[in-house]
């Protein structure tokens, strides 16, 4: 089991380089072209390199003080006592992402972005709540540039679609 701590560890001192920050939200654009594709292998695959996106970059040789206050934050949250509010707002993570394949699996691009706004101003939220001020504007700006990404891509993608269906039918 001790080379399982050494990846761990070896994982964690990557995820301290906030370009991994950075590129997590925009898992979200191939996990909705799969859902709405209807492709469960895409969508797992998706989710594998989200999980593994963390260890991508290398470890910042000085990690910034405000990412390090928001790492152990969320370690020591993960790490600590669980309470059932805990495991509530941890079983929201796979309900979100099962909400988000659903939408778009229907093809309802506008659920789809309702649950991705409301599943980012969470994770903003619960930042805050479980970090200091400087942890969780660490993780603000990443968060909301991937949003903004996010739902300027997902709008442009859902009006090229509709203009190839709109092209495609015969009049």
């Amino acid at each position: 089991m001790d080379w399982l701590n050494d990846v761990a560890a070896w994982a964690w001192a990557r995820h301290h380089n906030i370009l991994s920050w950075y590129i997590r939200p925009l898992f979200l654009l191939p996990f909705c072209w799969f859902a709405y594709r209807r492709s469960l292998l895409g969508i797992a695959f998706t989710l594998v390199a989200l999980g593994t996106s963390m260890a991508w970059f290398p470890a910042p040789a000085e990690p910034s003080p405000a990412v390090i206050q928001m790492l152990d934050a969320e370690h020591d949250y993960l790490f600590g006592p669980w309470s059932a509010a805990k495991v509530f707002a941890s079983l929201l993570i796979p309900a979100t992402f099962t909400a988000l394949a659903l939408a778009f699996w229907q093809r309802s691009v506008a659920w789809g972005l309702v649950v991705i706004n409301g599943a980012v101003m969470f994770k903003i939220g619960w930042a805050y709540a479980v970090s200091g001020t400087a942890g969780a504007n660490a993780h603000l700006v990443p968060a909301l540039a991937g949003l903004v990404l996010v739902n300027a891509l997902v709008i442009v993608a859902a009006r090229l679609v509709a203009r190839r269906r709109s092209e495609a039918r015969p009049t």
